[in-house]
């Protein structure tokens, strides 16, 4: 009778074979399933950004980066927002119908603050970033009357003080203003907008 089938041996192989294989499993799974999660520098790249602008002179404009693009701030003279109202009427879109901005920046000026201006520095062309020209007559611009802005070098679309793309030009919508709210009267949270209390 040497025949007879250890059915307490057969269990325990069965389990312990199972128990093994189980971990296996889970070491296999575990880096592929990580794989899935963005890295820290992913995290990092798409997260909102701080800046402070306490420093910024009038008529001045700060550049800080956020997901990988340039972010422009203005401070805007009481004579640079005079000119963009005055500029109505050669602007594509003067009221702010596309959806290149927040709700709360669908103004003629496109911001929170009218001293304020901040927008994404690329051309809605063909990606290029436009060059700041904010005085008023620059003859590098080559356009007559021109009052301060943006001129994209690539392909000559330009933007007013307020990002407002020009009538006649390459781009066909206005510069993006990204979502963002003031943390304080100097600092300015870019990539996210105020959460309600």
């Amino acid at each position: 009778m040497g025949d007879g089938v250890d059915n307490g041996r057969r269990r325990f192989l069965t389990t312990a074979t199972s128990v093994v294989g189980a971990v296996g499993t889970v070491f296999t799974a575990v880096p592929f399933i990580s794989y899935w999660q963005p890295s820290a520098r992913a995290l990092a790249a798409g997260a909102p950004v701080e800046a402070n602008f306490g420093k910024l002179e009038p008529g001045k404009r700060l550049t800080v980066e956020w997901r990988g693009k340039p972010v422009w701030l203005v401070r805007r003279t009481a004579a640079m927002i005079e000119a963009i109202r005055s500029d109505d009427g050669a602007v594509e879109d003067p009221n702010s119908v596309e959806e290149q901005q927040p709700a709360y920046c669908k103004n003629g000026l496109r911001s929170i603050k009218e001293e304020m201006f901040i927008a994404v520095g690329i051309c809605t062309h063909l990606g290029c970033s436009p060059t700041f020209k904010p005085d008023v007559g620059d003859v590098t611009v080559g356009v007559e009357g021109w009052k301060g802005g943006f001129f994209c070098p690539c392909h000559g679309s330009r933007f007013d003080l307020a990002g407002r793309v020009y009538k006649g030009v390459p781009a066909p919508i206005n510069l993006e203003v990204p979502s963002h709210y003031y943390i304080n009267d100097t600092t300015v949270l870019i990539g996210e907008d105020k959460k309600e209390a």
